[in-house]
């Protein structure tokens, strides 16, 4: 689970979807080494992977999924090697545009921002090891379980209820 800075969007609670810190508790934490990764987001709110969740399952041999933006990603790069990179790619520009404003979630200098970060993370897509193209989110997540080795659970199809993987 991410931390973060922003304030919690309606729906979301603390503890759930993030763990959602003042900027005080972030920076004591950060400053203490809590951290294993944390970045500026959209220039405005911090965000940031706890070390010792990670660390305790990785321990324990569970397969460790981080969620994170491009800073994050270079920053686990350096201190885990071994570890596997993930580019999640939206199938155009245009999807992209359009998926975010359907959120319908940020204001449009917000979303200009997004779009902004967009750019930079697109063109560094050639950093990770994999692309996956978030075109429609079942195969997506197929592909994602499949690289990162775990087994795919059955789904039933709609359209001839048969099970698949």
């Amino acid at each position: 689970m991410s931390a973060t800075t922003r304030a919690p969007r309606p729906g979301e609670v603390d503890g759930v979807h993030y763990l959602f810190l003042s900027t005080e508790e972030f920076n004591r934490r950060l400053a203490a080494g809590e951290f294993l990764e944390t970045a500026v987001v959209h220039g405005c709110n911090r965000y940031g992977t706890l070390r010792g969740p990670v660390e305790d399952h990785l321990a324990a041999g569970e397969p460790v999924l981080l969620e994170i933006d491009l800073q994050g990603a270079r920053q686990v790069r350096d201190s885990m090697p071994g570890a596997r990179f993930v580019f999640l790619s939206p199938p155009s520009w245009d999807e992209l545009e359009r998926r975010l404003v359907g959120r319908g979630t940020e204001g449009p200098e917000e979303r200009e921002r997004r779009l902004a970060t967009a750019r930079v993370e697109l063109a560094a897509e050639a950093e990770f090891d994999h692309v996956i193209v978030n075109d429609v989110v079942a195969r997506a997540t197929d592909e994602l379980v499949r690289v990162i080795g775990l087994t795919p659970r059955p789904t039933t199809s709609v359209a001839d209820g048969v099970a698949a993987h």
